[in-house]
């Protein structure tokens, strides 16, 4: 959100319905974002608090009153379903008594359908409103398709559809492949948000358990300091007295003491135990369940021609007779196998057996009458 200026600056308020911003009466070019109370406007994007990020600018003048901030401090704008920005006033004055069209663009609105401005572009307020719509039906996961590919196509006809909704391309076509792909996946669609349902509830446990245990290890290391202090506290004294009684050296009285002390803090801290956090998880993740698709690999009917050839124990190679001569093994660094190998050369052999000859060949040019070609 740049300013004519350049510079960018956000501020966060709270205001009620009506806009009692707090520094309305100031005009500059900054641009701003206020956060506002529950109204009977919904939509925007919501803040950790729940409020609803509203954006907004010194600048800001109505299409229909042509009111701006500098004559109403407390204008403030929302953008109806035709993302076209108007003030609450003219909202009031055309869309109280039922649906109207809009001044503008003459299409049929309704009160209830504005929504606070999240966004300074309302092309971007647009489009982050259209996925945000489109998610809730098309939220198929990579588990649900029978291949990657499947799920590819499936990713690409969602951006498709965004797309024609946004750019406003073939919208009647668009919106009966919505509806028939939700009557065709009402069941799944609905198996998605149950799932991610208990997904965020799993994650709200989480950081409820996490912030317990963080409060919990807090107290605890508040009490053993309390406790360490008392007994330093109290060894401090009775070291003290026996200064004062004991006709010991005072040196080996300081030791026995500091030793004393060492073996208390030893099995305060033996004994000061609570949950460990893999616990807590383990515990947490009883109630979930997720489902765990083995992997699989090689998905085809894998031949490795096994019934082709018998490996035998060994095979005239020279190449080879130095690492099967080496006792010590250092040739044989990393559990290289001469048998390996040797099973490689014979089954790359066998498989080429299946390869069918090559045709029209004829005898080549050069003096070699042992060397051929194949006809291009």
């Amino acid at each position: 959100m740049a300013s004519r200026n350049g510079s960018s600056w956000l501020r966060g308020t709270t205001i009620r319905r009506g806009g009692n911003g707090s520094s309305a009466n100031a005009r500059t070019n900054n641009p701003q974002v206020q956060s506002t109370s529950s109204t009977i406007f919904g939509g925007g994007v919501k803040d950790p608090s729940g409020r609803t990020s509203e954006y907004f600018s010194m600048d800001d003048q109505c299409p229909v009153c042509k009111s701006d901030r500098y004559l109403n401090p407390k204008l403030r704008l929302l953008v109806s379903a035709c993302y076209h920005k108007m003030c609450e006033s003219c909202i009031d004055r055309l869309f109280t008594l039922g649906p109207a069209p809009c001044p503008i663009c003459n299409r049929t609105l309704r009160k209830l359908a504005f929504t606070p401005q999240t966004f300074e572009d309302l092309g971007v307020e647009k489009e982050v409103a259209i996925r945000r719509r489109i998610a809730k039906d098309f939220n198929k996961r990579l588990e649900d398709f029978v291949d990657l590919h499947s799920y590819n196509d499936y990713l690409e006809e969602v951006e498709d559809i965004a797309f024609n909704l946004i750019n406003d391309i073939d919208v009647p076509q668009t919106e009966a492949r919505i509806a028939k792909y939700k009557q065709e996946n009402a069941a799944l669609i609905e198996l998605n948000v149950q799932r991610e349902e208990e997904y965020a509830q799993y994650l709200r446990e989480h950081e409820e358990a996490e912030r317990q245990e963080r409060e919990q290890r807090a107290m605890e290391l508040r009490r053993l300091e309390e406790e360490e202090r008392e007994e330093r506290e109290k060894g401090r004294q009775e070291l003290i007295d026996k200064l004062e009684t004991s006709t010991k050296d005072a040196a080996q009285l300081v030791a026995k003491s500091k030793a004393e002390a060492q073996k208390r803090a030893s099995a305060r801290a033996a004994t000061s135990s609570f949950p460990s956090s893999s616990k807590l998880l383990r515990s947490r993740a009883k109630g979930v369940v997720v489902p765990d698709v083995p992997h699989v690999p090689i998905q085809d009917d894998w031949y490795a021609y096994e019934d082709r050839f018998t490996l035998q124990d060994t095979y005239d190679d020279p190449v080879s007779e130095a690492v099967r001569r080496d006792r010590e093994g250092i040739m044989r660094a990393g559990g290289y196998r001469v048998e390996q190998a040797w099973e490689r050369a014979i089954r790359f052999a066998v498989a080429g057996l299946d390869l069918a000859p090559l045709q029209g060949l004829h005898t080549s040019t050069s003096d070699d009458p042992d060397v051929v070609m194949g006809n291009a």
